[in-house]
């Protein structure tokens, strides 16, 4: 989406709901929830006095990356996916924290539940936002959609502390536009009569698929607004960015988007990494950090009662030279010993010698068949049952509150970890 500035006077102010008023909603069935700068927002939620603060989110040192900023420390320039170190720079005064993810996640699966109270069509994109189809919820609650949203945003913040911003209309594409618009803490609505008053004054950077490189080469000819690429003919659209790109974004200039809310979106993989705060040579280090990794990765699949077949491990070296290898197992598992081994012998088999800057392992071809890895060394009584002992446990007394043995004491340093989450088809 293309600078605020870039917004034509007046064109959200048209659409954007205010002290409980909204535009018609006729026509829109489709909602996009945001969290307001959710990971900041939970932080912040948990220690009141940063309210009026910069917070940002992310590595504590200089080698790990921002996840999340609230709209203070955002006003200095701070973004997600910037390195801390330049997010130091342009915010000196910011107060970082490291994530909190086991927070994160119990926050997210509160606010799925208000969604999934009002309609089973929820599709989730991440931890913080997700699409609804409000159709038959329409009917069930005698609401408008622009009521379910206000309803939604009412209830989040009275039962999680925290805001979001909704985007209701017609489409998925227009509704997550929407939602974008109207942050912080808004809802834009718009009706099905008017997308395309609301679209085509739009940057052509609006439109999903639309990067630097083909927004620039668009404006080289001319193209500069989302009305533009309307009005192109189809034949010249496919000979500047090409045929697919052309057939894709000519119909969403026109305000057409058949996509529909799939609530069974499928997990393609399940996975963690590590950022290191120095580079690390040390091979018993790294297999220390793969048997940390692997627990993780093992635990988020049993949460979501999935089992991977291919173990896939992520290095990036000193000098940003990144690989991945990886090895398909003959029964699909989710045990931290039986990752851990195949990662490790990924790592020391098809792994070059280097100086090390991140560390990943990876869960792919993923399914919610049963079976049980045979391993000639298992203990009688079995890793998955030492694993759903741990789960127990830290679902009584916390995250921490078992561990292996190897990876107690002091960790090698490290920073912008990412928490387990699923890698979902582009929406």
């Amino acid at each position: 989406m293309g600078r605020s500035g870039d917004l034509p006077r007046g064109l959200v102010d048209r659409f954007v709901a205010r002290d409980g008023v909204w535009p018609d909603d006729t026509g829109c069935s489709i909602l996009h929830v945001d969290m307001d700068a959710f990971y900041a927002s939970v932080e912040i939620r948990e220690r009141p006095e940063l309210k009026d603060k910069p917070v940002v989110v992310g590595g504590i040192g200089n080698r790990g990356v921002v996840s999340s900023a609230n709209y203070i420390a955002r006003k200095y320039g701070v973004r997600s996916a910037m390195p801390t170190s330049r997010a130091r720079r342009l915010c000196p005064h910011a107060v970082f924290v490291s994530p909190t993810f086991g927070l994160y996640q119990e926050v997210s699966r509160g606010v799925l539940g208000i969604f999934r109270d009002i309609t089973p069509l929820v599709e989730p994109l991440s931890l913080d936002e997700a699409f609804l189809d409000v159709s038959g919820a329409l009917r069930r609650m005698g609401m408008t959609a622009g009521q379910i949203g206000q309803l939604i945003r009412e209830r989040v913040e009275a039962e999680h502390g925290i805001t979001c911003s909704v985007g209701v209309a017609p489409t998925k594409f227009v509704a997550k536009l929407s939602s974008g618009l109207c942050k912080p803490d808004g809802m834009l609505v718009v009706p099905k009569a008017s997308v395309l008053e609301f679209l085509h004054p739009l940057p052509v950077s609006a439109l999903w698929g639309v990067g630097k490189k083909t927004a620039e080469r668009l404006a080289d000819i001319g193209l500069e607004r989302v009305a533009d690429v309307a009005a192109a003919p189809l034949p010249r659209l496919r000979r500047i960015i090409g045929n697919a790109l052309a057939e894709h974004l000519h119909p969403l200039a026109h305000g057409y988007d058949d996509r529909s809310v799939e609530p069974e979106s499928v997990d393609k993989s399940v996975g963690a990494e590590e950022t290191f705060e120095v580079d690390h040579w040390d091979r018993e280090l790294l297999k220390r950090e793969l048997l940390r990794l692997s627990e993780k990765t093992a635990s988020a699949l049993r949460r979501r009662e999935l089992r991977g077949r291919t173990v896939s491990i992520k290095v990036r070296f000193a000098d940003f030279t990144t690989i991945s290898r990886s090895r398909t197992l003959l029964v699909p598992t989710d045990v931290t010993q039986e990752i851990f081994k195949v990662a490790c012998q990924l790592l020391v088999e098809q792994t070059p010698p280097g100086a090390v800057r991140l560390i990943g392992v990876r869960m792919e071809q993923l399914t919610t068949e049963g079976g049980e890895q045979l391993l000639l060394d298992a203990p009688e009584s079995g890793w998955r049952e030492a694993d759903q002992a741990a789960d127990r446990a830290r679902a009584k007394f916390g995250l921490a509150a078992i561990r292996p043995a190897s990876l107690l004491g002091e960790g090698p340093d490290r920073s912008g970890a990412t928490e387990p989450r699923p890698d979902r088809s582009p929406t």
